[in-house]
C-alpha cells in the first residue's frame, strides 16, 4: 500500500481533498444508464449516444487496453452558501462551479503532476488517460466504487464530509493498485429535498434526472429556444443551477476550502442582466476568457439573459429588451427578448391592476 498512499498524498498536495482508488470493471449503474438514453432523457446531447462513446462508458478498458487501476479524485469549489449576497436587482444568477477558472483547463494539469510523480516513483513510463468531464467515463459510478460517496436524490455525488461541491476527475492506469473498498451507504434516507425544490420537477424518483427540463440544461447545453412553458421556471438563473445542491442538507456544513483559481470573478456570480444584453461577441469572450460559461456561446447566454429579465419583469428593462428583440444579430437571442418584453408588460399591467384594486 505504499505507492498507493504515497499517490493520495501527492493527490492532496496537487489540490484534491478526495482520492481513491477502483478497478477497470464495468460501472455498477451502466443499465440504468443505457435505459435513461434509450428514454430520451438526455435531451439534444446527442454526443452521448455514440456507439463508440457507450462501448468505452461500458469498459474503460476500451479508452486504455492497458488499464488496471483507476484513480478517482475530487477538488472543491466554492460552494454557492459561500455568501455572495444580494447587490440588488436586476441581478442573474450563475451557477458556483463557473463562478472562476474553468475546471476543464485546471484539473487536467494536476492529473498531469500525479502521472509525473508516478513515474518519478516507479522510474518508468505509466500507460495512462486522464479526464474530468471530458470523455465517456461514468465519473460517478467510479467515484463511489472508489469511496468517495454516494450518489444522492438529486444525482450529484456526496461526500459525508464535503458534500457535492467539488468537480471529479479519473486517470485510467496501466499499473495495478489496491483498490478501496466502495461507498455502500446511502445516506440521503428519507430526505426529498431536492426533489421538492427543483422548480422544473426535473429530478427523478430513480436518482436519475430528465435534463429536459433541467435548468443547468436549458441554460448550458440547449442551443436552441428554451420551450416557452419552462421558461418562468427559470426564475433569473442565467447559466447552470445550484437549488438541488443548496437545499442539501450533507452541504450545509460541508467547509469551504476551494482552490483559489475556483473563487469568485468580479460579479460573475451576480451578473448585471440589463448590462450583459449590451454584449458583443468580442466583449462576450472577453469577460468570460477562462470561464466555462463560454460553453454556451453569446447567443446562448443572452437568451438565458432575455428569460431572466422577463421573469423578473422589472420595467426598466423594456427599452434594453426592446432594442435586443428589434436589432440583435441573432435571431435567437431577438425571440427570447420578445418574450420578454411581453412578460415584463404583463407583469406591470398586473401590478397597476393591484394598485388600483388596493387604492380603491
Amino acid at each position: 500500500m505504499e505507492l498507493e498512499q504515497a499517490l493520495k498524498e501527492e493527490a492532496a498536495r496537487q489540490g484534491f481533498t478526495l482520492a481513491g482508488i477502483t478497478t477497470p470493471e464495468p460501472p455498477p449503474h451502466l443499465t440504468i444508464y443505457e435505459q435513461w438514453l434509450q428514454a430520451g432523457l438526455h435531451g439534444e446531447m446527442a454526443y452521448l449516444e455514440r456507439e463508440n462513446a457507450r462501448r468505452q462508458r461500458a469498459d474503460p478498458r476500451q479508452l486504455l487496453p492497458e488499464c488496471e487501476a483507476i484513480l478517482v479524485v475530487g477538488m472543491p469549489y466554492c460552494p454557492a452558501e459561500q455568501g455572495i449576497g444580494d447587490r440588488g436587482e436586476g441581478r442573474g444568477k450563475i451557477a458556483a462551479y463557473a463562478w472562476g477558472e474553468d475546471y476543464h483547463q485546471v484539473i487536467p494539469a494536476r492529473l498531469k503532476a500525479l502521472v509525473d510523480f508516478l513515474e518519478r516513483q516507479l522510474g518508468r513510463a505509466v500507460p495512462q488517460r486522464g479526464f474530468t468531464d471530458s470523455g465517456p467515463v461514468l465519473e460517478r459510478d467510479l467515484a463511489q466504487r472508489a469511496g468517495l460517496g454516494w450518489v444522492g436524490k438529486n444525482t450529484c455525488l456526496i461526500h459525508p464530509q464535503w458534500g457535492s461541491y467539488f468537480f471529479l476527475g479519473e486517470l485510467l492506469l496501466g499499473i495495478p493498485l489496491q483498490a478501496d473498498l466502495p461507498f455502500t451507504q446511502d445516506r440521503c434516507g428519507a430526505c426529498t429535498r431536492c426533489i421538492e425544490a427543483c422548480p422544473t420537477g426535473c429530478i427523478r424518483l430513480d436518482r436519475t434526472l430528465d435534463a429536459r427540463r433541467c435548468i443547468s440544461y436549458l441554460t448550458i447545453e440547449l442551443k436552441g429556444a428554451i420551450p416557452e412553458q419552462l421558461r418562468p421556471d427559470l426564475g433569473n438563473w442565467v447559466f447552470g443551477c445550484d437549488i438541488c445542491q443548496q437545499v442539501c442538507p450533507w452541504n450545509r456544513f460541508a467547509p469551504d476550502r476551494a482552490e483559489a483559481v475556483f473563487a469568485p470573478r468580479g460579479e460573475v456570480p451576480t451578473p448585471d442582466l440589463v448590462a450583459e444584453l449590451s454584449l458583443t461577441e468580442e466583449r462576450f469572450r472577453e469577460k468570460f476568457k477562462g470561464s466555462p460559461v463560454l460553453r454556451a456561446k453569446r447567443k446562448g447566454y443572452l437568451r438565458n439573459v432575455a428569460v431572466a429579465l422577463g421573469n423578473m419583469g422589472e420595467a426598466g428593462s423594456v427599452a434594453v429588451l426592446e432594442r435586443v428583440r428589434d436589432e440583435d444579430p441573432d435571431p435567437l437571442v431577438r425571440e427570447h427578448a420578445a418574450w420578454a418584453v411581453e412578460q415584463v408588460q404583463k407583469k406591470n399591467l398586473q401590478r397597476g391592476a393591484w394598485g388600483e384594486r388596493r387604492e380603491g
